[in-house]
């Protein structure tokens, strides 16, 4: 798998996640709506980090998902889906924005209005800054040395487990 192919599917994950935290929030929030200041508070946090570009192509992706579901059952209309497609990007991107207000709200229904002050604060700090740029990096290099462990252990398992099998009779 190439590196931007695994990239997008942590991102794809992300997205899944925070998408469940958002709908997940939203019985909370009936109990406890987050105050205007900490919604905003929140956005500022989640612009600052950088997700919007990680959110920004998930209403292209549906405008796209859905054309192609199109496809396959009506391959002569591939023209018109795409001429659809355009004018549904041309009117729609602007959608993403819906994304960020709603993980706004879970964020300021799950941290008060100062620890989001605080965090807008580490995010806009130089060490903040330094975290939102080598994070991605580092979770792409601390993966691979994960599946480069689990590769070497998975060996050590199989050596082990047929030795194991060996003492019971069983060659394998």
């Amino acid at each position: 798998m190439s590196r931007g192919a695994f990239l997008r599917n942590v991102f794809s994950v992300i997205l899944a996640l925070a998408a469940s935290a958002c709908l997940g929030s939203f019985a909370t929030q009936a109990q406890q709506q987050p105050s205007p200041a900490a919604v905003a508070l929140a956005r500022d946090v989640i612009i600052t980090k950088g997700v919007t570009g990680i959110v920004e192509p998930v209403v292209r992706g549906v405008i796209e998902n859905v054309k192609n579901s199109f496809i396959p059952t009506n391959p002569n209309l591939t023209r018109e889906l795409n001429d659809a497609a355009l004018i549904l990007h041309k009117e729609l991107d602007g959608k993403s924005s819906e994304v960020i207000d709603q993980m706004a709200r879970a964020y300021a229904a799950r941290f008060s209005e100062q620890e989001l002050k605080d965090l807008l604060a580490f995010y806009k700090s130089p060490l903040g800054q330094k975290y939102i740029k080598e994070e991605p990096v580092a979770i792409d290099e601390g993966l691979k040395r994960a599946q480069e462990w689990t590769e070497a252990f998975s060996e050590t398992v199989m050596a082990r487990m047929r030795s194991e099998m060996q003492k019971k009779g069983h060659p394998l």
